[in-house]
């Protein structure tokens, strides 16, 4: 197996979960909270790439960010090398692409707060900065967990967006999926089922603690009243 792909692929999914975690939290918290009357526009943005190709979504990230671009000439300027088909242009490029997948089960999670509690805190005198902090944070701990780990599984399977934007540098932008797709373009067929078998058992470990956290493991087993 290549484990240069290997370590690039979980270094990218760690970092879009954990940029994920930070950006996601304010969009979630104003999707539930707001009550603007077009909040639907900003919600179909966010999950706009649930149903987007990631080809067609590659493309166009790779046209906002292109040396041609405001932003890819500013980037340009300010570091020296342009955004596209390096790992700073692949880890914006995961972080759009698995905006939904974090953004979502926060939101949820934020939703089911009981909103009675939050009254509460705010006639207690508490802020609405403080409120978030100690009251709702705190009892949306499954959500955000949920949300974290769904990002970081969904980076670990990219394929289209990161071969559109990232392209294939070893030890750069080179990840496991396309990993796989050389082994099997040269007919390695051996070498792409080892990696393909330690991806899924991975993507399978991380499903598990998922739908670990949002079950009673013990509801099927109930234990007998003393």
């Amino acid at each position: 197996m290549n484990w240069t792909a290997i370590w690039v692929t979980f270094k990218l999914a760690s970092l879009t979960a954990l940029m994920l975690l930070i950006i996601g939290i304010p969009i979630a918290y104003w999707l539930a909270y707001s009550k603007w009357r077009w909040k639907f526009l900003i919600e179909s943005v966010v999950a706009l790439p649930l149903v987007l190709p990631p080809t067609v979504l590659g493309f166009y990230i790779l046209v906002a960010i292109g040396p041609h671009s405001p932003i890819g000439q500013f980037y340009t300027e300010l570091v020296g090398h342009p955004l596209p088909f390096s790992f700073q242009g692949l880890l914006l490029a995961s972080i759009l692409y698995s905006l939904p997948f974090a953004v979502q089960p926060f939101a949820a999670a934020f939703e089911q707060v009981d909103r009675k509690l939050i009254e509460a805190s705010w006639t207690l005198g508490l802020s609405k900065l403080k409120t978030f902090v100690k009251l709702i944070l705190p009892l949306s701990t499954a959500g955000l967990l949920t949300g974290v780990v769904l990002s970081f599984a969904h980076t670990l399977g990219e394929f289209g967006v990161v071969l559109m934007v990232g392209g294939n540098i070893e030890g750069v932008t080179r990840t496991v999926s396309i990993e796989i797709y050389d082994e099997v373009q040269a007919l390695n067929y051996t070498g792409a089922a080892k990696t393909a078998a330690f991806l899924l058992v991975v993507s399978y470990a991380v499903l598990l603690v998922v739908y670990a956290m949002n079950r009673k493991v013990w509801a099927a087993w109930p234990q007998k009243l003393r």
